[in-house]
This record gives structure tokens, sequence and C-alpha cells, in this order.
């Protein structure tokens, strides 16, 4: 942990001054770096209009394609920034041609805005989604899946860190089955972006999906998609406009012949170059030191929290992530969160309709989570301890 300076990132975080936030899981707080970029950009739009201000910042715009590019090892021309995580995971997903009886292969850990989607090409296209099951772990059965690949899978698309359940999905493993049978493999980093080191050429998934708000600590309404060069031309974008394609005749358009072409015309200009400044400052700081104290501080919380009388940690895998889910006995999650907002900690809830699958097999109807991220204090972590003891089932 001595690898970060956590005194200087902590007084450039200025939400920490304020409120012990546990709830990255949720969204970062933004460090001083990207809230100056973001709001620099909407004040120059303020001062001299919209339209003129993204020229003047079309360095800046364009550094958030060489930065993505450069945490996740690929080129920048497999780089799209659109409005949010689900835009990215959406536009390769639909983008994808399947046909009746094609198969579609996911994780029990999948998250709600993934599975809903397959339920509408099973319904609007005829396709077919199978549940990989878990190994012993928890996490998904690397060897269960590739029993399960025959000619009509077409697509193997996962979620490496789970909105709960505190698991890490093995993706490279994943992605090695997916390369011996030559299926596309579909990432979906949400919550991995920014927590643990993401280097598509090891992974070997064809096609990721991620948010700025989350682990990366920028702004909302930011996200990103990497779609392999190889892989492009099989792709349709679900919808076309002038910025994706261009129309060349009265009767014909092109599209762009790059990642781009995932993106439409209006976009948060302030919003991506304050990405590539949130992605230029977790790399700085280095992906594995942060993922290195992001894993140490989360494992020391869960067994602390597991000591506690009445609290149960229900997180899963092999290798867990900075996502921690549990409960209180005779404590309701909506009032534990209460609880922690009335101490000035931030923690939130999830529901069964977040991870279904999941959730409904482990019997749980709704628990707390947490989402530790590397500016977080051992101090705020005594604090949140202290507090979730307090509660009437710790003394039980």
């Amino acid at each position: 942990m001595s690898e970060l300076d956590l005194a200087r990132i902590r007084a450039e975080t200025p939400g920490c001054g304020r409120v012990i936030h546990l709830n990255n899981c949720g969204a970062g707080l933004m460090p001083a770096p990207v809230l100056d970029a973001l709001t620099g950009h909407l004040q120059l739009e303020a001062e001299i209009g919209g339209y003129e201000a993204s020229d003047a910042a079309e360095a800046a715009q364009e550094r958030s394609y060489d930065a993505i590019a450069g945490m996740l090892n690929c080129h920048r021309d497999e780089v799209a920034v659109v409005e949010n995580a689900t835009v990215a995971w959406d536009m390769a997903f639909y983008g994808l041609p399947m046909q009746p009886g094609d198969v579609v292969l996911t994780a029990v850990s999948e998250y709600a805005s993934n599975a809903i989607a397959y339920l509408q090409r099973r319904r609007r296209d005829g396709i077919e989604v199978r549940v990989v099951p878990n190994d012993g772990d928890g996490q998904l059965d690397v060897a269960a899946l590739a029993g399960m690949i025959d000619d009509r899978v077409k697509l193997i698309s996962v979620t490496h860190v789970p909105t709960n359940g505190g698991l890490i999905n093995p993706a490279a493993a994943i992605g090695r089955v997916a390369r011996d049978a030559g299926i596309p493999f579909l990432l979906d980093a949400c919550q991995s972006a920014g927590q643990v080191p993401l280097d598509v050429e090891a992974i070997g998934c064809d096609l990721l999906s991620a948010t700025g708000r989350k682990y990366l600590r920028g702004p909302r309404g930011t996200g990103f998609l990497y779609v392999r060069q190889s892989l492009l031309e099989r792709l349709e974008p679900p919808f076309l406009d002038l910025h994706s394609a261009t129309w060349v005749a009265a009767d014909r358009y092109e599209m762009l012949p790059n990642a781009r072409r995932f993106e439409n015309w209006e976009n948060y200009v302030a919003g991506k170059v304050g990405l590539g400044v949130a992605v230029d400052y977790a790399v700085d700081l280095g992906l594995e030191a942060i993922a290195a104290r992001v894993q140490a501080l989360a494992d020391g919380l869960r067994r602390d929290m597991a000591a506690l009388p009445g609290v149960a940690v229900h997180d899963l895998g092999r290798e867990k992530s900075g996502i921690v889910s549990f409960s209180v006995a005779g404590q309701s999650p909506d009032a534990v969160k209460a609880a922690m907002a009335a101490a000035g900690i931030n923690i939130s809830t999830s529901g069964v309709v977040s991870t279904r699958y999941d959730m409904e097999a482990r019997g749980i109807e709704a628990m707390n989570r947490l989402g530790v991220h590397y500016y977080n204090s051992e101090d705020e972590l005594a604090r949140f301890l202290e507090v979730l003891a307090s509660l009437p089932a710790g003394r039980v």
C-alpha cells in the first residue's frame, strides 16, 4: 500500500472531507483533476458556445481514445466513447447478427440489464440463452463452459465483476475457451474498469464495455466500448446517424471504418474530456497498485465484518473484488443503509432484480453492498465497522 500516496490522493478528492464514501460500486468520488476538466469545459461552453467549445477541446477529446486504448492494450480505432456502459454493451450485443436457434452463453452472476437484453432478443429473434453453472467457489465454471460449446453458440457474454456477490469471474480463462472455439466473447467490465487491470489481449475478449463513473472515478454519463478490429465488420450498429456514417449518395451511406461507428453525433463533450483525465489519473497511479490496495482493504473488511455477531457476508469467488455484499440479522437493507447515512457513510442496497439468477439460487431477496476504493482510509473502514457493530443485530 506504500506505493500509493494516500495523503495526496485524499487531498485531491474533495468528497473525502465530507463523507465516508463506500459506494464506489455505484459511483466513485471524482478527483480534483477530473472535476476541473469537467467544470472547465462546461464553463467554456457557457462562455463561447457548445460547438465552439467542442472545437477548442478537440485535442482533449481525442486524448480520451488514446487513454482508454492504453489502459486496455488496444488500438485507439478499436474504442468508441458513448453515453454509458449500457449503451456500450447494447451497441455490441444488439450489433451482433443472430438467427433463431443461435445460443448465447452467460453466467449465473449476470447483470439484469444484460439478461433483459437476452430475453428481448429471445422473443424478437428466437435466440436461446444458456446459463453456465458456477464452480465450487461460486464463479463461472470454465470446464462447464467448454462442455457447453456447440455449433449453435454464437456469443459468450459474461459480467467480469458482478454488481454484488464480491467475485471476479475468470475472464482470461473464459477468453481461452472462446478463442479455441472461435466464438466472440463480450465482457461487461462495468465494475472492473479502474479496479483491476484490463488487457484485452491477455483476456482474449473481442468486445468490452465499461463506465466512467464507478472505479475509474470519471463523470456520470460516460462509457466506452472496445471492439476488436477483426470483428468490426461482423457487427451492424443498432442505429446510425451522420456521425457514425456518411451519407455519400442519395441512396447510399458508408459507416466509419473504426469503432466510432458505434457512437452518435450528440455527446457529452465535457464528460468525454473528463473521462480521458480520469483514465490517465488511474493509469498514472498504477492499476496494479490500485488493485492490490482495493483487494487488501476489501479482504480485511470481509474478515472483520464476518466476526461481528449477526452480520453475514455473502461474497463468492476464488478471487474477490472490492465489492462487499452483506446482511444484518433483524435489519432490512434499507434500514442499514439509512443508519450508515446518518453516520455520514455511503453504502447501497442490491435486490434480486439486479442479479436474479444468482440471488434466487441463493435464496436472497435483498442485501447491502459497498465498494471500497484505494482512497478509502483504514480509519474510515474502522468507523464503518463501529457503526455496523452498533446496530441491534450486532449485539445479538
